[in-house]
């Protein structure tokens, strides 16, 4: 396959697994084998021991212009159902994940950001959720996830106009996290991503469930807590002034 052809690339180094929405011709609009493919491509990375953190990103300046139009002619209600399943599959991943965003993260482009953990974006990033320029209905899970990062009145706006905001209002709006100067994004994902593989699993996946609205776990985490082991390292490791060594990892998918 050809690195012009429109795919998700994906590597894993030092703990991290980078997905590149990649379809330059496009500003890596996400064909429907695109989001077909991310599903199955997260369930293997959330597999793998070795991955302790997901960043999704786009090739080269833009992070994702959305979905691709022509997949919408065709039909525009497997099109989205496609994106939605997509971006549950992302949202539901067991581990930390970062949107490293560069230029355009539009339409799917933000579902998918806002389906992230995080997002750190560059300066002269731009951000919108456009169905209203073509007359879709965005769904109900997506709207809801949007509306728990900005609020209802910015998520208002955004729906109603299809309008593009800067980094510096989806900053201020909380849609984006952080905002990098030029060229310094990279850096600081990575400088980012290496704290985070460094901390423990354990806190992290309650976390997340906790912030994700599954709040009747208390007794299973409180049970993995006493049986990991963590605890006992991170105070040790506290005490003797000493980086821990966790061993809790999110068991594999059966």
């Amino acid at each position: 396959m050809e690195l012009s052809e429109p795919q998700l690339l994906h590597t894993v180094a030092d703990s991290v697994a980078t997905v590149v929405v990649h379809h330059p011709a496009k500003r890596n609009a996400m064909t429907a084998a695109m989001w077909r493919a991310l599903p199955p491509l997260l369930d293997t990375l959330a597999a793998d021991p070795d991955v302790r953190v997901l960043v999704l990103t786009g090739q080269g300046g833009t992070f994702c212009a959305g979905a691709d139009i022509s997949t919408l002619r065709r039909s525009p209600e497997e099109a989205q159902g496609l994106a939605v399943r997509a971006e549950e599959a992302l949202a539901a991943f067991p581990k930390p994940t970062l949107a490293a965003v560069r230029g355009h993260c539009v339409g799917g482009g933000s579902q998918l950001a806002a389906a992230c953990d995080l997002r750190f974006a560059e300066e002269g990033a731009l951000f919108g959720v456009t169905p209203a320029k073509l007359g879709i209905v965005y769904p109900a899970s997506s709207t809801r996830r949007l509306v728990s990062l900005v609020g209802p009145a910015t998520a208002k706006y955004l729906l109603f106009s299809g309008e593009l905001i800067d980094a510096e209002r989806a900053l201020r709006t909380g849609l984006v996290d952080e905002v990098l100067p030029e060229g310094e994004l990279a850096k600081r994902v990575g400088e980012f991503t290496r704290i985070l593989a460094s901390r423990s699993q354990l806190t992290q996946a309650a976390a997340k469930e906790f912030a994700n609205g599954r709040t009747d776990r208390d007794a299973h985490w409180s049970a993995q807590m006493r049986e990991s082991g963590d605890t006992a390292e991170g105070v040790a490791a506290f005490l003797e002034r000493r980086q821990p060594r966790f061993t809790w990892s999110v068991p594999g998918r059966g």
